[in-house]
């Protein structure tokens, strides 16, 4: 019978060797991935990805390992990107501090009012090294939305985020729940604001993490949202017009414009019917040839036409609802009859939940005005500012700031029959050159924060690509 010869020693060694090496790298390959997910339930720091190391299987050693060195990284990259996209977000590592107090927030307003203000009372917490309480959302006002900081935004997430920077509890501690040693009431326009300029870095760079990352809706609007998009997207391009012409609008700010007599005194009982509203005598068309009245939706029909907006423009609406009601739209979609709005994306089932909860159908539409390909808004209230602002921390996607005091001039002229119809088109497009979220730093005005432009609005400091105006 033929015997096999033994392998010399040094082969068997090289074998042996061999062997041990693939184990210890499947074995470290496994090890890692189960660390990697276990660190994501505890909620701890993720540890580095194998895959952003040199890989050790190949490299400038020469040799004839070079095919399979790169097939190997190849396979450690896939399964390092899946553990990825299964894994959670990372948590940051908590900051460690000694808290001076509890920073107790009762916000007001609508949406994004109320989403500055949170973004603004962190970076109060942070730099006073208070601990945050959750806060409380208005429930009194026009809107009487019932909704509570856990209905709209992520409560976890919102945590979570900023464990690094500041420590949020859900509710003040049982001792203290009986007695706030301090309180103070908002009296005017810049008491619970954050100056627009003049603040440290680190701080207004916190102020847009708030804003564009720790305050993430609550998965129930997020989904929503998501599924708003799709559907849009799915037949090409839209624009999102933000139509605020809403009865609270409207009373509050005086603008009757086109309104009938009996509408004109609606406003007006309603306006001071609110004790907290302090203007009540509004002289409506001085205020609106100034420019601080938003766009009828008849005047932003012509605005759309004349930017040279085609007629089967997908037109996305983002508002509550239409004071005067449908009515009032005819002229807009005679113009430009692909309107849409959620009842046409969503089923009545969907929406249901949402009904009498108005912050939460502004969080859809906020949803949809941050992902469209043009954001148009009539006026240059919160959520005007704000998705603007988003919009430019995204990338200047296109905004279009719309110059109200002059177009309510041209518009006139126009309907004076002073201009014909390409004067006045060639007049609005050439108003609004520059005024497409171009990268710019704000205005600042010392002195005068309302007239200066509003740091939500323009983030500069949170984009590298910015120029001087």
């Amino acid at each position: 019978m033929a015997r096999h010869k033994s392998s010399p020693p040094a082969i068997r060694r090289r074998g042996v060797g061999m062997l041990r090496w693939a184990v210890r790298v499947a074995s470290s390959i496994v090890l890692w991935t189960a660390l990697l997910h276990l660190s994501s339930l505890l909620g701890l720091p993720r540890p580095p990805l194998l895959a952003a190391r040199p890989s050790c299987l190949g490299g400038g050693g020469g040799g004839g390992g070079g095919s399979n060195s790169s097939a190997s990284s190849a396979v450690t990259v896939a399964a390092a990107d899946e553990v990825g996209r299964l894994a959670p977000p990372a948590v940051p590592r908590r900051r460690v501090y000694k808290s001076n107090g509890y920073l107790l927030i009762s916000c007001n307003g609508g949406l994004n009012q109320m989403r500055a203000a949170i973004c603004d009372m962190v970076t109060v917490a942070r730099y006073m090294n208070l601990t945050m309480v959750v806060p409380e959302l208005d429930k009194q006002s026009f809107w009487a939305d019932p909704s509570d900081f856990g209905d709209i935004f992520d409560v976890n997430h919102f945590i979570n985020s900023l464990q690094d920077e500041v420590k949020i509890i859900r509710e003040l501690p049982q001792k203290f729940s009986r007695k706030v040693p301090f309180s103070m009431q908002p009296i005017s326009w810049t008491d619970s604001r954050l100056a627009n300029n003049g603040l440290p870095l680190k701080l207004q760079k916190l102020r847009c993490r708030v804003n564009y990352n720790a305050l993430q809706f609550a998965p129930s609007i997020e989904a929503l949202g998501k599924k708003m998009i799709s559907a849009l997207r799915k037949t090409g391009s839209f624009i999102v017009l933000h139509l605020r012409y809403e009865m609270d609008m409207l009373a509050f700010s005086g603008c009757t414009h086109g309104c009938s007599d009996e509408e004109t005194a609606e406003l007006t009982r309603m306006r001071y019917a609110y004790p907290w509203w302090k203007e009540k005598e509004i002289d409506s068309e001085k205020k609106r040839l100034e420019g601080l009245c938003p766009l009828t939706p008849g005047e932003t029909t012509l605005v759309l036409k004349a930017l040279g907006f085609p007629r089967d423009t997908r037109i996305y609406i983002a508002s509550g609802e239409i004071y005067g009601g449908e009515k009032r739209l005819t002229e807009l979609k005679t113009e430009f009859p692909n309107i849409i709005r959620k009842e046409m994306l969503l089923s009545a089932d969907e929406l249901r939940p949402f009904q009498k909860h108005s912050t939460q159908m502004a969080a859809l539409d906020y949803l949809v005005s941050i992902a469209s390909d043009v954001f148009i808004p009539s006026n240059d209230g919160n959520m005007a500012k704000v998705v603007e602002g988003h919009r430019r921390f995204m990338g200047f996607h296109k905004t279009i700031q719309l110059d109200r005091k002059k177009l309510v001039e041209l518009i006139d002229l126009l309907e004076d029959q002073e201009l014909s119809w390409d004067e006045f088109s060639t007049a609005v497009k050439e108003l609004h050159e520059g005024r497409m979220s171009e990268p710019t730093r704000r205005k600042a005005i010392a002195g005068q924060p309302k007239e200066e432009d509003y740091f939500y609005a323009n983030p500069h400091e949170c984009r590298v690509t910015v120029k001087n105006r």
